[in-house]
Formats: C-alpha cells, sequence, structure tokens
C-alpha cells in the first residue's frame, strides 16, 4: 500500500497526481501531459481484478526515472553529488521530484534552475487507490 511504499526504498518513492486508462483493453497511466502504457504483467494482474479506469496516485522510484528529450517538464531546484550519482531534486507542477542520475550519463552538469523533462517505463509504476491507497495491481 502507500504508506509501506513511502517509507521503503532511500531516497522515497515519488507520488504523481494521475489516470489510469484502458483503451482497447490496455492500461496506460497519464500525467503531466505524459502517457506511459503498463506492462504486459501489469496489465495482466490489472484486467485479471477487473479494474476500471480512474484517478490514481502513482508512484515511481527515483532511480527509475530517466531524463529524456521529451516528457514531464519540470525545473532543477537542487543538485546533490553522491558519489556514483546525482539526486537531482526537480519542481514540476509544484511538487518536489527526486531523481538519480548516474554520473556516466553525459548530461548529469545539471545547475539550479535547468529545465528538465523526465519520464519512466510502464513495468516501473506502482498504481495506488486514492481511495484506498493500496496497490491496485494487488
Amino acid at each position: 500500500n502507500l504508506f509501506v511504499a513511502g517509507f521503503i526504498g532511500t531516497p522515497q518513492m515519488n507520488y504523481f497526481d494521475a489516470r489510469l486508462t484502458r483503451e482497447n483493453g490496455k492500461y496506460a497511466v497519464e500525467t503531466g501531459g505524459v502517457r506511459v502504457e503498463l506492462s504486459a504483467e501489469k496489465q495482466q494482474r490489472l484486467a485479471d481484478k477487473g479494474i476500471e479506469p480512474q484517478d490514481i496516485i502513482l508512484g515511481v522510484r527515483p532511480e527509475h526515472i530517466t531524463i529524456s528529450d521529451a516528457g514531464i517538464a519540470s525545473t532543477v531546484d537542487v543538485s546533490e553529488m553522491m558519489g556514483s550519482s546525482i539526486h537531482l531534486h526537480v519542481n514540476s507542477g509544484g511538487h518536489d521530484v527526486i531523481i538519480i542520475v548516474p554520473t556516466l550519463d553525459s548530461r548529469c552538469n545539471y545547475t539550479v534552475g535547468d529545465a528538465v523533462s523526465f519520464t519512466f517505463g510502464g513495468s516501473v509504476c506502482h498504481v495506488f487507490s486514492k481511495e484506498t491507497q493500496h496497490n491496485l495491481e494487488w
């Protein structure tokens, strides 16, 4: 559930207000103007439970977010060098989002105020009910 997801892992999971959609039998999540189709395994679990489209809380761990040329728009607030990675704290629509960027990434020279876009894959999404705060897959 959302409570457990919030204290497991460091830094903690990022949360987004999102919409779970289903078109042509395929589930996707939509947030920040981005639509991400969920993985086949997640599709099957949601379908088996008969989950209907709904507003959700989307959880994505910082290490599963990637900087991209197109995606959810944000602005760098803090860039922390952590040895083999940089922890970027970005502001996206008034929300703090943490992104872990490997220092091997050629774009790892971020400064406060930089505009960056980010995205994530459909296999790393955690889909929580807004009402019960339980993971809809389980």
